[in-house]
C-alpha cells in the first residue's frame, strides 16, 4: 500500500468517527506518519460559561483523533490503530472564538506499538495550549503470523 493510499484511508477513517463528526473535526493534512486536523470554535464544546473557553476534553479529542490518524499514515505502519496511552499537558486555556488545531507526528513505530508527539494551538501559534505524547497499538499486517 501506497504513502498515497494509506493517508486516503487514514483521513476516510477520522471523516466516519462519531466524534469527529460531533465536533465538527476537519482534516488539513495526513500523510507519512503526519497529520494536521482542526476544530472549529463552538459554544456548546464550552466548559465554563463565564471564560467562553473550549473543554478540555474537546481539546484532548482533538489530539488524540490527530494522533491515530499521525500513526495510520506513517510509512511503516500496517494497519488501523488505538490508543494505549495519552498524555496531555496543557499549557493554557484556549482563545474563545478561534479555531483550534492539532498537528501530530508519529516519530517511531516498534512491531506493536507507535509512538507519537503532538501540539494544539489556536490562532498564537506561538503559545501552544497543549501539549501530548502517546503510545498507539500497531495493527498487525496480515501473514506476519501475529
Amino acid at each position: 500500500m501506497t504513502g498515497t493510499d494509506k493517508a486516503r484511508i487514514a483521513s476516510q477513517f477520522i471523516a466516519f468517527l462519531p466524534h469527529a463528526k460531533a465536533l465538527n473535526m476537519r482534516i488539513e493534512e495526513v500523510g507519512e506518519g503526519v497529520a494536521v486536523i482542526s476544530m472549529p470554535y463552538d459554544q456548546k464544546l464550552v466548559g465554563d460559561t463565564r471564560t467562553e473557553v473550549i473543554h478540555g476534553g474537546a481539546v484532548s479529542a482533538l489530539m488524540d483523533t490527530c494522533g491515530g490518524a499521525a500513526v495510520m499514515s506513517h510509512p511503516d505502519a500496517p494497519g488501523g490503530t488505538a490508543t494505549i496511552d495519552l498524555r496531555i499537558d496543557y499549557m493554557r486555556a484556549a482563545t474563545p472564538h478561534h479555531r483550534i488545531t492539532a498537528r501530530a507526528e508519529c516519530h517511531h513505530i516498534t512491531r506493536n506499538v507507535a509512538f507519537v508527539r503532538a501540539v494544539a494551538m489556536d490562532e498564537d501559534t506561538e503559545r501552544p495550549v497543549a501539549m501530548a505524547t502517546g503510545a498507539f497499538t500497531v495493527e498487525p499486517s496480515k501473514g506476519d503470523g501475529s
